[in-house]
């Protein structure tokens, strides 16, 4: 899910915190806001056009090494932000594939590998987004952040695991929806949907 990649950012984030706290709370914002980001995709070459495992990484790298020299908030925001979306990106291998129904299990398309020029196939130890265990990594990512912020901090992470919840309840009947809504679509409107959509239903 989007929010437990959010939330693995936040994690990065609030250990960076707690070694440099005078920093602030805007490079756990980066973090967040970068483990958020390749999942923009969502409707666009979803996995693909900014899904970035080798290019995020590599630039990653070396932003990690500036901020851990020159530790100011500006520096640690945009290695944290790198480094989230790094994260995020390269983890999608150890999820599910791209079908509309990734519990089937039917897609060998997890992430973009742009560096080789190919799709990774999917591991599946997280069978799906929105699948039980993608909940159990929600909940184990926001512990460390609950444990040490409070406030609005807090309060967004508990929010983002009550809108984890409902998405795990709703995950399989929104297919279900979109299978009745795309078959709906007029022969003419059908190149506004994303692919994989028209793809897998109609």
């Amino acid at each position: 899910m989007a929010t437990t990649h959010a939330l693995a950012g936040v994690v990065l984030g609030t250990a960076v915190w707690a070694l440099v706290p005078e920093a602030g709370m805007l490079p756990v914002l980066a973090a967040a806001l970068g483990g958020l980001f390749p999942d923009f995709d969502l409707y666009a070459g979803h996995r693909k056009t900014l899904h970035f495992p080798v290019y995020f990484s590599a630039l990653a790298v070396p932003a990690l090494a500036i901020a851990a020299l020159n530790p100011t908030t500006a520096t640690l925001a945009v290695a944290l932000f790198l480094a989230a979306a790094a994260l995020h990106s390269a983890s999608d291998v150890l999820g599910g594939g791209l079908e509309l129904k990734p519990w089937l299990g039917t897609s060998e398309r997890a992430v973009y590998d742009h560096w080789n020029g190919r799709w990774l196939a999917p591991k599946r130890y997280v069978r799906y987004d929105g699948s039980p265990e993608d909940l159990a990594l929600t909940l184990a990512f926001a512990v460390p952040p609950v444990v040490v912020f409070d406030g609005m901090a807090e309060t967004l992470v508990i929010g983002a695991v009550a809108v984890s919840g409902v998405y795990v309840l709703l995950r399989k009947p929104m297919v279900a929806i979109a299978e009745r809504a795309v078959a709906a679509i007029p022969d003419h409107l059908v190149d506004h949907v994303p692919e994989r959509f028209v793809r897998d239903l109609r």
